[in-house]
């Protein structure tokens, strides 16, 4: 009987912990245009899904982007600064999370354009195709993830 409480008491202990590391919201600036609607819906996506997001509205998002880095092939409608790396557009709160957690030595990640179906940018069912970059300062990019569409 005693391991069952043993083990018992040690589970409940865990799963606490977890939850509090969780639990804990995740700072993220986001310099956006005051006429984009689809930042708004990301920025919903990102509270969803434990982020503080304090929200920059500001008619010049090009001089935020020029300060870190973004390229135009990695541009899309607003940019994002979390523990000092870079989120350009419609990234997923995971990809987010596991940037965090992995602390690749990047500037950042993107997703490039605004593609269908990305976090903000559902329109209907269909989804197209698409991969999260990530980018360094040599303006070299890789796959950090990437998405399959629905037809």
């Amino acid at each position: 009987m005693r391991i069952s409480k043993t083990f018992l008491a040690i589970s409940l202990l865990v799963a606490n912990v977890g939850v509090n590391a969780e639990s804990k919201p995740i700072d993220i600036v986001v310099h956006r245009s005051p006429t984009c609607t689809c930042c708004g819906k990301w920025l919903e996506h990102l509270k969803e899904n434990n982020f503080n997001v304090e929200d920059i509205v500001t008619n010049d998002v090009q001089s935020i982007k020029d300060k870190y880095g973004v390229t135009r092939e990695m541009a899309s409608c607003h940019t994002a600064i979390v523990d000092g790396y870079v989120v350009e557009g419609h990234v997923p709160a995971n990809d987010i999370k596991t940037l965090l957690k992995t602390k690749p030595r990047v500037v950042g990640i993107a997703v490039p354009g605004m593609v269908n179906g990305s976090p903000g940018m559902e329109m209907g069912e269909t989804k197209d195709p698409y991969k999260v970059m990530s980018f360094d300062r040599e303006n070299h990019a890789k796959v950090f993830n990437s998405y399959e569409g629905t037809q």
